[in-house]
């Protein structure tokens, strides 16, 4: 193990396990079984491909296929096993004498069908019910531990972005441009993957765009798309060559011992129109609205509603957040492990916020043919509203 890495505390995993078991204790649910990699890492510290049975009452079960070795160096639980197959499921299970479930917990969100069908027929006596919510709920507060590891990736989102000064030269296609700054975030110990939880949403590093391209709308979540390298991934940087007087969106996550950091900063070779520099003022006033009304007990959709209002107010509704029918109903969403945590500033969402919940809040303006301005941070909730943990300049970085 290298010296860099950092392995999950055991009072992490400790409370983590409490958490789970009082809510299946609430809900009436005997165990859970935890298969998904995220969710993995969350409640035992290790990736390896491994099934983690949580009993609503007792100490969990990591049952390893591969690597055993690994698991046992990288996770603090106690009780960590060789699987030989998922076949032998329930055989280990009642071998540590945990009664087979009545009621058994997956996260049905994430879980493919035919996996679904095959714990069917493992734990037939069992009634297989969707913890997803539950699980994705206990991650969306955060412990001072992954607090201190999301300032971490938020102080290597500063460093990245200025590097961009030095890195950005007249000419460039946006490809080349990409991979110098991705470069440099793995030279800082980038992880290199960015966890999504949606099914097929995926994402490399994120978006670096100029001009028209970055308005180019695509399949993913997101306000911003980019004409890409191919139909094939259908996001990010392509092939074009960044011109002057047009706006460089660097919008990338520094994903850091699991933790991620979400931030967009604006850059442009020469000045740009005073349209998109006041567009892009504009976000930024949103920004600092949101921030002060974000507090614990702030309904999640409320957010959204108030920031609609204010650029109604100032007559800019038409391209907040994308244009016409590509237009994203959202102005934030919940990061740590994974890009698209709880919880997500969205039209109809009923989440109240709540103390140490991390929050990337992104109000954009999309123009068709001319680019994208705007901004993106990531925040912790506390009682005085957005707390911001990314620090970089903000208005548009002239080179």
């Amino acid at each position: 193990m290298l010296p860099e890495q950092t392995l999950t505390p055991p009072s992490e995993i400790d409370a983590r396990i409490q958490g789970l078991q009082a809510s299946l204790q609430k809900k009436g649910i005997d165990g859970a079984l935890i298969v998904q990699n995220t969710d993995l890492f969350y409640f035992s510290g290790t990736i390896q491909q491994a099934h983690l049975y949580v009993p609503a009452e007792g100490p969990p079960l990591l049952m390893v296929r591969k690597s055993l070795e690994r698991a046992q160096e990288e996770s603090t639980l106690a009780n960590i096993l060789p699987l030989a197959s998922p076949k032998k499921l329930p055989e280990l299970i009642d071998a540590h004498g945990l009664k087979p479930p009545a009621v058994l917990g997956m996260e049905l969100d994430v879980l493919p069908a035919n996996n679904y069908f095959s714990y069917r027929k493992l734990f037939p006596k069992s009634d297989i019910r969707d913890i997803s919510v539950s699980i994705r709920t206990l991650r969306a507060v955060k412990s001072p531990y992954e607090l201190d590891l999301i300032r971490q990736a938020a102080a290597f989102s500063d460093r990245l972005a200025g590097m961009m000064p030095n890195l950005l030269q007249p000419g460039m296609t946006e490809i080349e441009l990409a991979g110098l700054v991705e470069a440099q975030a793995r030279r800082l110990g980038h992880q290199g993957i960015a966890r999504m939880r949606l099914f097929g949403a995926e994402m490399f590093y994120g978006h670096l765009m100029a001009g028209p391209s970055a308005a180019v709308p695509s399949f993913l979540a997101s306000p911003t798309g980019g004409a890409s390298v191919s139909p094939a991934v259908a996001q990010g940087a392509g092939f074009r060559k960044i011109q002057r007087n047009e706006p460089i969106l660097l919008d990338y996550v520094f994903a850091w011992q699991g933790y991620i950091s979400d931030h967009t900063r604006i850059f442009s070779i020469g000045r740009l129109p005073r349209m998109l520099v006041e567009a892009h003022e504009h976000m930024l006033d949103l920004q600092e609205h949101i921030k002060k009304i974000a507090i614990p007990g702030a309904i999640a959709g409320d957010l959204y509603e108030a920031a609609v209002e204010m650029v109604e107010a100032k007559g800019i509704a038409a391209n907040f957040m994308g244009s016409g029918d590509n237009r994203i109903r959202f102005i934030g969403h919940g990061v740590g492990l994974e890009v698209d945590e709880f919880p997500f500033l969205a039209k109809g969402q009923k989440m109240k916020l709540q103390e140490g919940m991390t929050i990337a809040l992104e109000p954009k303006m999309i123009f068709p043919g001319k680019g994208v301005v705007g901004i993106e941070n990531t925040h912790v909730v506390t009682p005085d509203g957005l707390f911001q943990l990314t620090g970089a300049e903000e208005k548009i970085v002239t080179i």
